[in-house]
């Protein structure tokens, strides 16, 4: 059995789909922070099975206790985590609680259970602001944000934690820009509030639901001046844990990879993929730039594609026709 932090998240859901698919039994524990436990409902129209469910907080060390102590688990995926940029600036002591002293929490209880097989969700923000792109795992660390510093805070923990006990087996998920949504339209990304990333903001202003969309600086070093990310596809991702996991199974130590498409969009350009998919006129404006962006972060993705045999498949187009589905349709009926 597998445990999902953070399942009924954006990515986590569409990882436990996958993971599913795949025969994998899975359990989810989540507090619902950023999601909803109609997700649990529409993970079961996709699979036709029922995820197990323990809704705790992961910093909840006696929840999680009784969680280890009722179930043996195989392995952990950790995704629960803030992850909002801008909120982390304006909050930096909720994001050390929330991802850092959480993760310690699991962590403890993992080593307690003897469970010491961990996939943990990170970010491509742990680079900080790369002299050069494509940006390859052994980049030098340094995030500008404290969400990204967050993320750094466990990865070095986790390494430090390998060196102690070397029979951890431990691999660091480096997402780039997760997008899109499953093809059905049951999941997608469904943001509680102001939605912080920039496809679902799109998609909300294509669906009449924001008047306009606000693109943050247009005076970048770049092709159109604003901003370039490795946009990838949520199910390329989720289909990489699974890869991972499997790669865990016959190796100790710590494992990094970047997963991500090799190649960056503007956001103008994927303003325009968008309007492309849906057949809505995008209005726009620009404002100042957000503290901690920065221009261009792409990546290097060929260790992922050479150890796991991982690569993403799915184009910009697919991933905005799947967000406008999910947006336009699969979104009409959530609660």
């Amino acid at each position: 059995m597998i445990l999902v932090t953070g399942g009924t998240g954006y990515i986590g859901s569409h990882t436990v789909v996958e993971l599913m698919l795949a025969g994998f039994e899975i359990l989810i524990v989540d507090n619902f922070s950023n999601s909803k436990a109609t997700v649990l409902d529409r993970i079961e129209r996709i699979v036709r099975r029922r995820p197990g469910f323990v809704e705790a907080d992961i910093r909840d060390r006696q929840a999680m206790q009784a969680l280890f102590a009722r179930h043996n688990f195989d392995a952990v995926i950790h995704f629960a985590g803030l992850k909002a940029v801008g909120e982390s600036v304006a909050q930096p002591l909720l994001y050390y609680d929330n991802n850092v002293y959480g993760s310690l929490v699991l962590f403890e209880t993992m080593a307690e259970a003897q469970i010491k097989t961990l996939v943990f969700s990170s970010s491509a923000t742990v680079y900080g602001d790369p002299a050069t792109v494509p940006i390859l795992e052994n980049f030098p660390l340094g995030a500008t944000n404290p969400y990204g510093r967050s993320k750094l805070m466990v990865e070095e923990m986790l390494r430090d934690l390998a060196i102690a006990d070397p029979s951890w087996k431990i691999a660091l998920l480096r997402y780039f820009n997760p997008v899109g949504a499953h093809e059905s339209g049951f999941i997608g990304e469904d943001p509680t509030d102001i939605p912080n990333n920039l496809l679902p903001y799109i998609a909300q202003v294509a669906h009449g639901q924001r008047e306009v969309l606000s693109i943050y600086g247009d005076d970048y070093p770049t092709i159109d001046g604003t901003g370039m990310r490795d946009y990838i596809h949520v199910v390329d991702l989720a289909i990489g844990h699974v890869k991972t996991l499997e790669k865990l199974a016959n190796q100790t130590g710590v494992a990094t990879y970047n997963l991500g498409t090799g190649r960056s969009n503007s956001v103008l350009e994927m303003v325009r993929a968008f309007e492309q998919a849906s057949g809505q006129n995008i209005p726009y404006k620009i404002v100042g730039r957000r503290q901690g962006d920065i221009a261009t972060c792409y990546a290097d993705a060929t260790l992922a594609e050479r150890e796991l045999g991982w690569r993403a498949e799915r184009s910009i187009e697919q991933m905005c026709t799947d967000s406008w589905r999910w947006q336009s349709l699969g979104n009409l009926d959530k609660s």
